[in-house]
């Protein structure tokens, strides 16, 4: 088969965790250079071209991707650098860029990273410090943002206080368990199977942050380790963003990959990329236990390559929290429990490490690693911004598409989709659709947020902070039940069924 010259190639991925207080950039560019050394390359790093890096919260840079390249000895082939805004779909979105650019012809060799010193910041913060880390004079431009911020802060969820995804994954988790009609307790069962997989991965990564496999119960069980967060979450079910982690992609065409000589053997090519949204206020979700945008836009990416999901050996789910990767593996048509087939190939949030925007890179790194060792092989990566919120994938082949790289914009067919109705300042009765209740660090119940329906195809939001109801809400199945919700969005539970 005779090869597009400019047929893009990911050639290879590095990853680092980080132990000596290094800051960000630090971390990118030895990440960078792992990719390299993966690549086989000496020379791959001086031909990069375009840096673009994911948005990092521990630390503030004008250019980051100007501050990599000249680390890893770029600088004078660099042309152009650009950042992203928070979301964790952005690497994945900024490989479905870098491929089109390459296919295109705009660039030939592309560095694609993020790197988190969270852990190190969080320890000079405790201590009333700051780290004396890299600061760009003033006279050096902000990178320009290729891929803006995913909204946060719908009006509804506002209104009532809903401002993190450990309030919100849980409704999800909530409306979930409903849906299929399980017990609370079979439900937690479920989830702690789930992520018991996802440690048991973990374990076996040598780049993963925590390397220990726990048992279901284990992660279930609210304890001193492993306090309650939000029901039905423990610690041990949310993201870990208390890392300090880089990863790297490089990308380049195969004209360059032949000019560098890099190995054939060692190309994985992206074969199709997807990208897609649902709405952003969570209200106005068609049902909370749904995503439209993950079901048609993995649907797409696999017709693009040519594939159906039978195909695909090496999977990553985004996996913040056991919801989204529920919520994603039902829209695929992915078994929860298939050990042949397990939903991550890093170990996901918790256990691999969840560097805020940066994970995906992380995870497109490993699975095209598994890919390099597995010839004929195929990866899917999934990768989540907001609140299961807007969503990006790629299709990774060890072998050449059988056409050109296709990115797909897929949002009209999202958009034909159902949706709630969402009321900002609804006030009245409404039935319990879901809910969860927020712990302090004490371990006990502060207060809950509901998920309410006042008529078929409307959803409103609300907070119950009375102290008897929330005790309900912590001990109870209240599906169905009615609330009933005041003009400030507070709410009171009625009677029971």
């Amino acid at each position: 088969m005779s090869l597009d010259p400019r047929t893009p190639v990911l050639v290879g991925g590095g990853q680092i965790n980080g132990h000596d207080g290094a800051e960000p950039v630090d971390l990118m560019a030895a990440a960078a250079r792992a990719a390299a050394a993966e690549a086989g390359s000496e020379l791959l790093l001086e031909q990069v071209d375009t840096v673009w890096v994911v948005r990092l919260l521990s630390w503030r840079y004008r250019d980051p991707g100007l501050l990599v390249a000249e680390r890893v000895g770029a600088a004078s082939s660099l042309r152009r650098t650009g950042y992203s805004g928070n979301g964790g779909s952005t690497p994945q979105v900024m490989v479905n860029a870098a491929a089109a650019d390459i296919l295109a012809g705009r660039a030939d060799v592309v560095l694609i990273g993020g790197a988190e010193s969270w852990r190190t910041r969080m320890k000079f913060s405790a201590a009333g410090e700051r780290p004396v880390w890299t600061k760009q004079d003033e006279s050096v431009l902000p990178a320009p943002i290729i891929v803006p911020d995913v909204p946060m802060e719908a009006e509804s969820e506002r209104r009532v206080g809903i401002d993190r995804p450990s309030y919100v994954y849980p409704l999800f988790d909530q409306a979930r368990r409903i849906s299929a009609g399980q017990s609370i307790a079979d439900h937690a069962q479920e989830i702690g199977r789930l992520w018991s997989s996802f440690s048991r991965v973990a374990a076996g990564n040598p780049h993963a942050w925590v390397r220990k496999e726990y048992g279901p119960d284990e992660l279930i069980t609210p304890s001193p380790g492993n306090r309650m967060i939000a029901s039905p979450y423990p610690k041990l079910l949310n993201s870990n963003n208390m890392v300090d982690q880089g990863a790297a992609l490089l990308m380049c065409s195969v004209a360059k990959a032949r000019e560098l000589g890099i190995d054939p053997a060692t190309w994985v090519f992206p074969h199709a990329g997807t990208e897609a949204h649902d709405t952003d206020a969570i209200a106005a979700r068609g049902a909370l236990d749904r995503s439209p945008a993950i079901r048609i836009g993995a649907r797409e990416a696999l017709a693009a390559a040519g594939l159906g999901i039978g195909d695909i050996e090496f999977i990553d789910i985004y996996s913040c929290f056991p919801s989204a990767v529920a919520v994603a593996a039902a829209e695929i048509g992915l078994p929860l429990d298939d050990p042949a087939r397990p939903l991550t190939c890093t170990g996901g949030l918790t256990f691999a490490g969840g560097p805020w925007n940066n994970y995906s890179t992380h995870a497109i790194a490993t699975v095209t690693t598994r890919l390099r060792e597995n010839p004929g092989s195929y990866g899917l990566v999934t990768a989540n911004s907001g609140y299961l919120t807007k969503h990006a994938f790629g299709i990774y082949g060890a072998t050449p598409p059988a056409e050109p790289f296709a990115r797909r914009d897929v949002q009209e067919l999202v958009d034909a989709e159902p949706v709630a109705t969402e009321l900002v300042s609804y006030a009245g009765a409404a039935r319990i659709e879901s809910w969860t209740v927020v712990y302090g660090r004490d371990g006990l119940p502060e207060k809950a947020f509901v998920a309410a329906a006042p008529r078929d195809g409307e959803r409103a939001l609300a907070v119950v902070t009375g102290a008897d109801d929330v005790a309900v809400l912590a001990a109870e199945d209240v599906a169905g039940r009615s609330v009933t919700i005041g003009e400030d969005g507070g709410a009171v539970l009625g009677c029971s069924n």
